[in-house]
């Protein structure tokens, strides 16, 4: 094989693009690896940039290992048996070899080389059975950048026969815990914890399908992240109703187990309404989630019966002694208004979901005693009626947004338990 030197005239750092470097690499790649490895180090000898050189081993091991590419297939490779009769285990041999050297040139900077790539080189070096030195190398630097990580690559074939899983479970569980040891500089602060928790959350949901997938592993992982990382619990929701879903012989103290790793007050309303409906779910769960919407929507009509009141310019003045404009009226109705229709939306989602308690009262019978939880009813209608009463009494400007908030707080009674019927 004719070996190509490094030409002398190119001078790469901090004036040969990206797009360059490939160009020369388009013609380096017939290199055999002993070679390539040897004008690494002349290249790296230059000073050239990390994130370049980064960019030359992911090309080069592209072009030989078609799997490494993201989908592109290469024209040559290791495994072409057009061209290579050998057996195929000294085909396993020499991608073996090929892996371990890549891993061994790798630049050390944490943001060299992307994190796809790392995962794809990850896979096939526990296809081949590399060193378990090679493979943690692989894991620490993906852990690094497990916020960029794709769905797509971290979902790895577990190529262990010990394993009963189709993917490999134990290894996504590691990179997740070895990110959150990360020292706090080096994630990128609390954006990054979101991604993460968003990419877990939507891998649990893939790997909850497979029969085999084990109640521990799951919980292991699901529970790997703080509670602050995720903003939403719908993501978790998901994975774990897709999970009682593959899993129908589950007991109900492992049901019970799941639901523990959902904080009920994140999720969102569409979320809340499902688990209500769902039977899947035991009724404690169903009956905490109840009482997060009940406990929002309690706060939610504070909040907006007191809305008007911290908007208002001259709060600290008699009500009687100011004058108000046609402006502040007009924008006192709209907020007056917005409020009618948030009302009445809250009011149709408490309604569905006293009707799918009170169905889940009548399958489980015998089995709660509701007068003790005291579940308030929300009389919605009440609350409109004194807002479209303060309604028509500030299109005359007799009222102002503090005297709104007033008459809200004085009028509000205290809620009646909740009845057993919608009648």
């Amino acid at each position: 094989m004719k070996r190509q030197s490094f030409p002398e005239s190119v001078t790469f750092p901090g004036k040969t693009s990206h797009f360059e470097a490939e160009l020369w690499f388009d013609d380096a790649c017939i290199l055999d690896m002993d070679y390539f490895v040897k004008t690494l180090s002349g290249i790296k000898a230059k000073g050239v940039r990390h994130d370049l050189i980064g960019s030359i081993i992911t090309h080069y091991a592209s072009k030989w290992l078609p799997d490494l590419s993201g989908g592109n297939v290469a024209e040559k490779s290791l495994t072409n048996s057009e061209e290579s009769q050998e057996s195929v285990t000294a085909s396993w041999m020499k991608k073996r070899f090929f892996v371990e050297t890549i891993v061994g040139v790798l630049p050390p900077e944490r943001d060299s080389i992307p994190c796809n790539f790392l995962l794809r080189l990850l896979r096939t070096a526990n296809m081949v059975g590399v060193e378990p030195t090679y493979r943690a190398e692989l894991e620490k630097r993906i852990s690094w950048q497990l916020d960029q990580a794709s769905l797509k690559e971290l979902m790895i074939p577990s190529f262990s026969h010990t394993c009963g899983t189709l993917l490999d479970f134990e290894l996504v569980i590691r990179l997740v815990k070895r990110f959150v040891n990360l020292d706090e500089a080096a994630k990128s602060g609390a954006a990054a914890f979101i991604k993460v928790a968003k990419l877990v959350d939507s891998y649990l949901a893939e790997a909850a399908v497979d029969s085999n997938l084990s109640l521990p592993d799951f919980v292991a992982l699901a529970g790997a992240l703080p509670g602050h990382a995720r903003a939403t619990e719908d993501g978790l929701y998901r994975a774990i109703d897709t999970y009682l879903k593959a899993h129908p012989a589950a007991s109900k103290q492992e049901r019970k187990s799941l639901c523990r790793l959902i904080d009920s007050r994140k999720l969102s309303p569409e979320a809340s309404l499902h688990a209500a409906q769902n039977e899947r779910l035991p009724v404690r769960a169903v009956i905490q989630v109840l009482f997060s919407e009940q406990n929002k929507l309690n706060r939610h009509i504070d909040w907006s019966g007191s809305f008007s009141g911290t908007r208002s310019p001259g709060i600290g003045l008699d009500s009687s002694a100011r004058c108000h404009s046609r402006r502040e009226m007009t924008a006192n109705q709209m907020e007056i208004r917005r409020l009618k229709e948030d009302v009445v939306r809250l009011q149709s989602q408490c309604n569905s979901m006293q009707v799918q308690i009170e169905r889940l009262v009548g399958k489980k019978k015998g089995f709660f005693k509701w007068k003790k939880f005291g579940l308030p009813s929300f009389k919605g209608v009440d609350v409109i009626h004194k807002i479209e009463e303060v309604d028509e009494e500030s299109e005359f400007g007799k009222e102002t947004p503090l005297g709104i908030k007033t008459k809200l707080v004085r009028g509000k009674t205290p809620p009646p338990k909740w009845r057993k019927s919608m009648s």
